[in-house]
Parts: C-alpha cells; sequence; structure tokens
C-alpha cells in the first residue's frame, strides 16, 4: 500500500510539473513585498493571525470595496459573483448551500471566521446566512490541501476565511441601510393545474434592514453590526412539464448581531472580545416541486476570546492565543419527521512564531476542539479532535521562499501526520511562481457516522478521506493595469465519503479512489479613460477547467477513468467575467457566470446508474449600479439573472428567475482629530 501511494504521489507530481500554467491573478490590495521580495500577506491590523506570510497556495481576496459594490444578499452569493466560485443551492436567500472548490464541497472546504474554525461537528457544513456580509471587512479564499497560513484540519479543497474583526479609526461611525428585493411576477398553474393571475405582492418578495456603529478611542475600540431579513421566496419558474409555476412554502425571517471589542495593550499587543448571534425561522419544501414542506428553527451563538502578542517574552517571539465556544441548535419539523439537533464545541488554539535568522521563521501551534451532539436523529456523542503543527520558512535568497510544514491530526487515540512542501519565486518585480505538494486528511462527521432516520442511515465503519495532492501557479502582475494568474492542481482521493442510495435507502460510502485535475485562470485589466467621465475602465475574465472521476466503486469495482463518472455537481467548465466602470460618486457593474453539465448525486451500484440525473449548463447575467447622493447616502441597483432563465443549481430545486434589489446605505462618522485633541465632524458616504 505505501509503495502504491508513492506510486500516486509520483504521478500527481508529474502533472503537475509537466502541465505548467503560463500566469497568474488578481492579488489583494494589501498586499506587500518583504524578507526580500517575496510577496507576504499581512492583517492590516494585525489581529488575524499574527506575523504569518501570506501563503505558498493560490489565494484570493475579497475586498470591503468589493462587498459594497456587489451589494449581495449573502456571503454565498458574494463569493460566486466576486469569485466565480461553483455554488449548489436548494433555493434563493436562507435556503441550504454548498460551495465548491476545486470540485470539493463544503463539508471538504475549511471555513472560519476571524482564524477560528466554525464548521459544525456534526454535519460538516456552514451556515453562510448567519453572518451578513456587511459586517465582514475582508474574505481570504485559499485554494488546494492542507492549509499552512492558518494550519487547521480538513481543507481538502481549500480554506475561506471570513474578518469581522477590525480596530476603528479614531471617532464614532453610524450606519444603517434597507433594500427590497422584487421576483418577476406574472401568471402560472398551481399545483392542482389551475390557471392563477399574478401575485403583485412578490413585488416586495424580500426585504433587508442593518444597522452598525464603530466607536475608536486612544487604546480602545468597539463595532456592532446588527441586520434582519423577510424573505417570502415566492417566485416563477418553468416545471418539468414547461408549465410556469410558482414557487411557495419557503418563506424565511431571520436575524443576527455580531460585536467585536479591541484593547491595545503594551508592546502592540492586542485584547479581542467577539462573538455573534443569530436566529432564523425558514420553510422549504421537501422537493421542488412539491406541496408539502417542512420548518427549520435555527438558533447559533460565538464567543471568542483572542490575545494578539506580536512580542511576547523577547523581540523575535510571537504568539497568539484564543479561546472560543460555540452553541448550535436546530428544530426541524414536518409532515413525515420532527427532529431536535443540539451542538456545543469548545475551540481552543495557540500560534507561535520564532524569527531566529533573518532568513528563517519558525512557527508552531495546536489547536484542540470539544464538541458534544445530541441529536434525536444521530444520537448522544462526544468528540475530541485536533493537531499540532511545526512549519520551517526558510529564503535561502531573497526571492525565494521554501515553507517546510507538517501537522499531526487526531481525534480520540488515532493521529495522523499531514505534511507539506511549498515554495515561491519571485522571479521578477511582475512574475511569481508558486508550487506545492501535500497530504489531504478529513475525518468524517458525526451524522455521516451515526445518523438513523427511515430512508437515511450512517457509516459507523467509514474510514477518514485521505489523498495526495499538488499545485504550480504562476501570477503577473503589470503595475496596477494588468493582473494574470493561473493555476495547475491535481489531487488523489482514497476513502472520499458519498452519500448513495443502495436497495432504496441512502446510505454514506468509502468511495474507494477519486482523482481530480484541473486549470484555474483569471485576466483583470484597468484601462484608463481619460476623455470621459469615467477614470477607467475594469475587464476581467476567469475560467475554470475542472476534471474528476469516480475511480473505484465503494464495492471495490475498477473503474478507471475511460468509464467517466463524475463526481456530484463540480462542472467541467466554469466561466465568469465581469465590467466596471467606475466614476467619483459610483460605479456600474456588469457581470455573468456560466456553469457547464453537472450530475445529481449518483448510486454506487450498478455502474449504469451512476451519473443518471443531469443539469443542464447555466448562463447568469447580472448587472448592478451604485451612487452617491450628497454626501452621506449612497443608493443601489441589482439586476440578477437578466436574461430570466430557468435553472435547477441542485436537482429538482428551481431557482428564481429575473429580480431586482434596490436599497440605500447612510454612513456617518464623527472623527477625532489626532494632532490637537479636538472633535470635527464630518459626514461621509459608505464608499
Amino acid at each position: 500500500m505505501a509503495a502504491l501511494r508513492g506510486k500516486k504521489l509520483l504521478a500527481v507530481c508529474a502533472a503537475v510539473l509537466v502541465l505548467c500554467p503560463v500566469s497568474a491573478e488578481e492579488d489583494a490590495p494589501d498586499e506587500d513585498v518583504s524578507g526580500g521580495g517575496i510577496p507576504v500577506m499581512e492583517d492590516p491590523e494585525g489581529i488575524t493571525v499574527t506575523g504569518t506570510t501570506g501563503t505558498t497556495q493560490q489565494m484570493k481576496i475579497i475586498t470591503r470595496e468589493e462587498i459594497e459594490r456587489r451589494q449581495a444578499p449573502d456571503l454565498v452569493t458574494l463569493l460566486q459573483e466576486s469569485l466565480d466560485i461553483g455554488l449548489v443551492r436548494r433555493g434563493p436567500y436562507g435556503n441550504e448551500t454548498d460551495i465548491n472548490l476545486r470540485g470539493f464541497d463544503t463539508e471538504r472546504v475549511a471555513v472560519l471566521i476571524d482564524g477560528i474554525p466554525v464548521k459544525s461537528a456534526r454535519t460538516g457544513d456552514f451556515d453562510f446566512t448567519a453572518i451578513s456580509p456587511g459586517s465582514v471587512e475582508r474574505i481570504e479564499v485559499i485554494y488546494g490541501g492542507s492549509d499552512t497560513k492558518y494550519n487547521v484540519s480538513g481543507a481538502l479543497g481549500g480554506l475561506i476565511n471570513i474578518i469581522t474583526v477590525k480596530k476603528q479609526a479614531p471617532g464614532l461611525r453610524l450606519g444603517g441601510g434597507f433594500s427590497n428585493v422584487s421576483a418577476l411576477p406574472g401568471n402560472y398553474y398551481n399545483q392542482a393545474g389551475g390557471r392563477e393571475n399574478p401575485q403583485w405582492q412578490d413585488l416586495a418578495d424580500a426585504q433587508n434592514l442593518s444597522l452598525s456603529a464603530g466607536l475608536g478611542l486612544e487604546n480602545f475600540s468597539w463595532s456592532a453590526n446588527w441586520f434582519g431579513n423577510r424573505a417570502a421566496n415566492h417566485f416563477l419558474y418553468t416545471a418539468s412539464d414547461n408549465s410556469r409555476r410558482r414557487r411557495e412554502h419557503n418563506e424565511v425571517y431571520d436575524t443576527g448581531f455580531n460585536s467585536s471589542f479591541v484593547w491595545d495593550l503594551p508592546d502592540y499587543s492586542k485584547l479581542i472580545l467577539s462573538g455573534d448571534i443569530y436566529s432564523g425561522d425558514k420553510n422549504f419544501p421537501e422537493t421542488g416541486g412539491s406541496n408539502a414542506y417542512g420548518g427549520w428553527r435555527d438558533f447559533s451563538t460565538r464567543q471568542n476570546v483572542m490575545l494578539d502578542m506580536p512580542r511576547i517574552f523577547r523581540d523575535d517571539l510571537a504568539a497568539e492565543f484564543s479561546l472560543s465556544h460555540s452553541w448550535q441548535t436546530l428544530d426541524y419539523e414536518s409532515s413525515s419527521e420532527d427532529a431536535l439537533h443540539k451542538e456545543n464545541t469548545l475551540t481552543a488554539i495557540s500560534r507561535w512564531s520564532w524569527y531566529p535568522l533573518e532568513q528563517l521563521t519558525l512557527r508552531a501551534g495546536g489547536d484542540y476542539r470539544y464538541a458534544r451532539i445530541d441529536s434525536t436523529s444521530s444520537g448522544l456523542h462526544h468528540g475530541h479532535d485536533g493537531g499540532l503543527y511545526l512549519t520551517a520558512e526558510y529564503a535561502p535568497h531573497p526571492k525565494l521562499l521554501l515553507v517546510s510544514s507538517v501537522k499531526a491530526v487526531f481525534r480520540d487515540a488515532a493521529a495522523i501526520p499531514v505534511p507539506k512542501f511549498g515554495l515561491a519565486w519571485h522571479v521578477h518585480e511582475a512574475l511569481t511562481l508558486k508550487n506545492n505538494y501535500y497530504r489531504s486528511f478529513k475525518f468524517p462527521g458525526f451524522d455521516a457516522l451515526y445518523w438513523n432516520q427511515p430512508g437515511y442511515y450512517g457509516n459507523p465503519g467509514l474510514k477518514p478521506e485521505d489523498g495526495w495532492g499538488g499545485d504550480l501557479s504562476a501570477q503577473f502582475r503589470r503595475k496596477d493595469w494588468l493582473h494574470l494568474e493561473s493555476s495547475f492542481f491535481a489531487q488523489w482521493i482514497e476513502n472520499s465519503i458519498h452519500w448513495s442510495n443502495k436497495s432504496g435507502s441512502w446510505r454514506p460510502e468509502n468511495i474507494a479512489e477519486a482523482a481530480f485535475f484541473g486549470w484555474d485562470s483569471r485576466l483583470r485589466l484597468e484601462i484608463p479613460l481619460p476623455f470621459s467621465g469615467a477614470g477607467k475602465l475594469i475587464p476581467s475574465l476567469s475560467y475554470k477547467y475542472l476534471l474528476s472521476y469516480v475511480v473505484t466503486s465503494a464495492g471495490g469495482e475498477h473503474l478507471g477513468f475511460s468509464a467517466g463518472i463524475r463526481i456530484p455537481y463540480a462542472p467541467v467548465h466554469t466561466l465568469g467575467f465581469s465590467l466596471e466602470i467606475p466614476w467619483k460618486s459610483g460605479s456600474l457593474l456588469l457581470s455573468g457566470h456560466y456553469e457547464s453539465l453537472r450530475y445529481d448525486s449518483y448510486t454506487v451500484t450498478p455502474t449504469a446508474a451512476m451519473n443518471a440525473k443531469k443539469l443542464e449548463p447555466v448562463f447568469l447575467l447580472n448587472a448592478g449600479l451604485n451612487q452617491r447622493i450628497g454626501r452621506h447616502l449612497r443608493a443601489f441597483i441589482t439586476l440578477r439573472n437578466l436574461l430570466n432563465k430557468s435553472y435547477q443549481s441542485f436537482y429538482d430545486y428551481h431557482m428564481p428567475g429575473l429580480t431586482l434589489t434596490v436599497g440605500m446605505r447612510m454612513d456617518v462618522e464623527i472623527r477625532r482629530a489626532a494632532a490637537a485633541g479636538e472633535r470635527r465632524g464630518s459626514v461621509r458616504s459608505s464608499e
């Protein structure tokens, strides 16, 4: 077995080295160059992970300015529209959603808030609607397995870090916003086949209200954000019989609040207290076109204490400590099932950085998580997991950085080493090459192990997902007008876990082997327009090519690559484009997103049933306008699915056609003069 794994690793490495891409990606605006020319990424306030490098992996950033331009209703929509990340949605706002990074769904992507892992130990998922885009300062998306920036476990496809904490500028900040989403009314047929007239209340289908506040003093700052949503989620769609229907029984009412306190301590240290609370009452159809529906009542809260110490004991030693607690309840009721799930989680993290030489940085630390699951569907269970890591970052030349890391991940009595090696070569001021090789490893969630409901059963015999991967990327930047990035990646996974239908019951199985090969490229230009009202024209284009294969089935049947059995919901082609025209007081943004043919979940046996259900290709076209009105008010208008296409993101669950979002946002700042110590008032928009 060891020899076989070694051959597979060599094959992956060879593929990465042979298929070298042409060039690179849009970088984060706050990227700096230090350490002799190697790009490194530091948090501007130094409160996320102390002194960490950017990463040798492919990394993309969604900035606060991008969030305000997009005015997305939730974080998953923001991720898709900004980075063309694939989504698998059972409906619009508030419905279950999976993201897709390099062919891996949310269960195989690490999700963090302010550097702290937040995914459920029960399901392996994360409810992105629990965090409002208005409370987010920026989002970091790192692609590929075995992350070494935050050193968390389970990042087979990559990592998403949602940063909400930021030290406030001196003074007082107040803000608020409101928006309305209109669905397109029209004649339709009800479930009984009767013809219905347009429902004009769909013009007020969803509303969002948000409030924010921030206070910055000399050694202290505080920020808070609140949001509330009402989403009827009533919209017209084309059913399988080509008749027009109206989505019903999918109402969502939710609200959330988050706050953070930052205290400056001696030696540039900071103490950060942060937390959030979320509550949602949601209905959703049990199947896409069914009158039967269920109800979810969600409640979750998180609290985090973090001590960030850029200097501890000595000048060349830094540390970060955090302790987090989360509590989540999910109450589900339907005509066929009632279930109550409770999850209590405690997470502790320690990260250390030592700079013994100018060319060498050593990082070490560990994380521990205790989870208590009490579920009417899977029973009462306790779990302990975490890991210890050691990373060495060595720069033998000012333009070359080598990163070698190993993390021992454990659950209960099992401990598994997860190594990684990466390099970043700053070839030229405009060109950087990155190369990584890593092991991918993930333990199954509690639901996959112990679920017990009629027709759906867990599998206590599941093995952890395990595999190897590598990637090679190049990034080309020409001042501010040209950003070009390209990355090739390959991963081989053993014991990949997928729910499958055998003998009329669904059960998670270890698909013995699965392979992923892909190419991801992005081009962004900034074209000056000196003779027009707009300052510049910003076009961008992205393309992702992904081949995913189920190589052998859980029963040991060898399928090979020629069988062409694909991982569910992983399109071969994903294309995105945008055209932005900014001016002094606003901007116009046109964007499109295309995904090729996708497949629904498959049955492990017989082979003929695999990939039997198809989802047709989809193209979405959006347009948005932001305009400042006066000195303190900003209005926005967004049209989504301009072509009014009827499509499915998840099999048999339809998505909205054309929608119109209209909203306004106001931000007021009462700044404090730093030099004279006097207060002066100013009103500024959220630009």
